[in-house]
């Protein structure tokens, strides 16, 4: 399975990111490494394995980053081939389970459900296939996908992965801007699009939005290919550029899948076959995050599982009973959402008595992950789902769980509160504090992994190695820092209790404050800004920004308001839900220039701070408290 690739951004890099599911997940289990290459087991096979005499040396580890950093010393068996399409799809279909529902798609925006078996997932993937090859994407070219939560979504990532071409998935809806510094970046052969999307209440045209980026590029893809929406309207294709989904596909022939190397990237990403009926596996995330690539598209198929598909929200399709419905109507066995989710149910409906109506006998397991999951919200789903509530701790750069309770391996299904989980296999985390020595139980510190990384992990930041160096094993040698900040206790478990830099976590994204602050600052009004993030009871936590205005400025402070959010809605989109801003004299920075977030964001919250001695003017921190007093 191919490692993905993170993108270079223009911070540090951690603000967006990438990650994969490996198509064998236990690969990095050493004890076991030789018998699973040199077998067909269930659950991979490959075109080619590692000679049997080089096992030794497959794993060949990042020696202590001694000598120039190369992320190709930490390689996994290095002279391996597989597909994971193959794996996902093809595999089952060839054991005799093309019949299975793979996918089942069900949007309440539309009104639709549909059931797709994996003998149509194959049809419609391998002929999609031949439509990119056809028009010149060949293994190792990028494909850039814009499109909505959609079954259509899911056949362009894997007929990528079939033909060994790497796909950048970027949410539908997203703002033109950043959507065009996304295909610069990525510079795809093929773009692929959808003329709409649905949101609670009205139509999106992705169409406007996507030629509004293509206006902005440098780089000028070859082809761009349109799925129309059925029933939502027509869009005019461009002569010589555009072509239609479905013309393509009624002309096309199947295609194969083509053997890439274990360490080829499969995307890059900005922040089992038993006897009886399958399992149904429903992760209620977007295809656009780490989350859908693992655990909506990759995850469940690779292991044989119906992967339920939704295009809806946690409450206003139709309300706070939805999960629910779709829970007990596909009859799913595990359920992945964000606590951001369960709090907007709870929100709406604290009694859950939507949810009462419906029967969840087949439900085991709800996981959750994505941002802390707090002590609250966990007892509450826990009687109202009526199942172990688990969170869990990863990261985009790692493609999947770093910490959780792994059931298969026995552990509790009724852990301490408040932790993530411990290690999975492959992952060696340690505590370490600032001068890179381990720390005592229960004790704060720099969250790590000890190197090598286990397959799946990312492979680096595109074509930007040196930055990789930089972000993730500079500050640690001979470790992945993490960023984040917690302690582990006595029986293992993890605790992960901040982030170290300046992403500011919303509803489980993870938004950068520099870019937002970016945004602000290029809006007429202002001179200067600072973001932190303010604690949300629904969100987690929302973007909150510190303006300082022009001196010329006479507008009223409610306009400027409008006019800024405005602004950061469409240079980012409404993922960074900013609604917020009080307008300050000065911003408080050190005398390097650096804007000290920590206490600021202690500040906002009403939470004691520390003023450091480099502050230039320690004055502008009681200057913000009494604007804040009198909002």
């Amino acid at each position: 399975a191919a490692p993905g690739l993170v993108p270079c951004s223009g911070d540090s890099g951690t603000g967006q990111s990438h990650g994969l599911l490996p198509a064998c997940p236990s690969l990095g289990h050493a004890g076991i490494r030789s018998q699973l290459w040199s077998s067909s087991g269930p659950h991979c096979q490959h075109h080619k394995i590692p000679a049997l005499e080089q096992l030794p040396n497959v794993l060949r580890a990042l020696p202590a980053l001694v000598g120039p950093f190369s992320m190709e010393t930490m390689a996994l068996f290095v002279d391996g081939e597989l597909n994971i399409c193959y794996n996902a799809v093809d595999r089952h279909v060839e054991n005799g389970r093309g019949n299975q529902i793979a996918i089942m798609y069900d949007s309440p925006v539309t009104n639709i459900k549909e059931a797709i078996t994996f003998k149509e997932v194959l049809e419609q993937v391998s002929k999609l296939a031949n439509v990119m090859v056809k028009h010149g994407v060949m293994k190792g070219d990028r494909v850039v996908i814009y499109m909505p939560m959609i079954p259509q979504t899911m056949f362009t990532m894997l007929a990528c992965a079939r033909i060994g071409a790497i796909h950048s998935l970027i949410f539908g809806g997203f703002a033109s801007k950043e959507l065009s510094t996304r295909i610069d970046h990525a510079k795809p052969k093929l773009i692929v699009g959808a003329t709409f999307g649905i949101e609670p209440g009205r139509k999106v045209e992705y169409i406007p939005l996507l030629e509004g980026a293509l206006a902005m590029t440098q780089h000028k893809p070859e082809k761009v290919l349109i799925y129309h929406r059925p029933n939502l309207g027509t869009v005019p294709l461009v002569p010589g550029r555009d072509l239609d989904w479905d013309e393509e596909l009624a002309k096309a022939q199947s295609h194969d899948c083509v053997a890439v190397r274990s360490d080829d990237p499969l995307y890059i990403l900005y922040t089992s076959g038993t006897t009886g009926l399958p399992k149904v596996w429903w992760a209620a995330s977007d295809l656009g995050w780490v989350v859908g690539h693992s655990y909506i598209c990759y995850g469940p198929l690779l292991h044989g599982n119906t992967t339920v598909l939704y295009e809806g929200k946690p409450v206003g399709t139709p309300d706070a009973g939805a999960y629910f419905r779709v829970v007990a109507e596909h009859e799913v066995a595990a359920f992945f959402t964000a606590p951001t989710a369960i709090r907007a149910i709870r929100q709406q409906d604290p009694e859950a008595a939507l949810g009462k109506q419906y029967s969840l006998t087949r439900l085991r397991t709800l996981f959750v992950a994505g941002e802390h999951c707090d002590v609250e919200t966990l007892e509450w789903s826990k009687k109202v789902f009526k199942v172990p509530v688990l969170d869990h701790w990863w990261q985009t750069e790692t493609g999947s769980a770093i910490t959780a309770s792994c059931i298969g391996l026995g552990n509790s299904t009724s852990p301490p509160p408040g932790q993530a989980g411990k290690p999975v296999p492959g992952y060696n985390v340690m505590i370490l504090d600032n001068n890179k020595q381990p720390v005592k139980t229960k004790t704060l510190g720099n969250i790590v992994v000890k190197l090598p990384l286990p397959p799946g992990a990312f492979s680096g930041l595109w074509r930007n190695q040196e930055m990789t160096k930089k972000i993730y094993f500079q500050k640690f040698p001979g470790y992945y820092d993490t960023m984040d900040a917690g302690y582990m206790d006595e029986e293992g478990y993890l605790y992960v209790l901040s982030r170290v830099d300046d992403v500011i976590n919303v509803a489980g994204h993870r938004i950068s404050a520099g870019a937002i602050e970016e945004i602000i600052l290029s809006h007429g009004a202002v001179a200067d800004c600072a973001v932190v993030g303010l604690e949300d009871a629904l969100k987690g936590h929302v973007p909150l920004a510190l303006c300082v205005l022009r001196d010329d400025v006479k507008m009223e402070e409610e306009k400027l308001l409008e006019g800024i959010v405005k602004c950061v809605r469409q240079n980012l989109g409404p993922v960074a839900a900013f609604q917020k801003a009080v307008f300050v004299k000065q911003i408080p920075k050190t005398r390097s220039g650096k804007i000290p977030r920590s206490a600021l964001s202690a500040l906002v919250n009403g939470n004691p701070y520390q003023i450091t001695p480099t502050i230039e003017d320690p004055h502008a921190f009681k200057h913000i408290e009494e604007v804040l007093k009198n909002k």
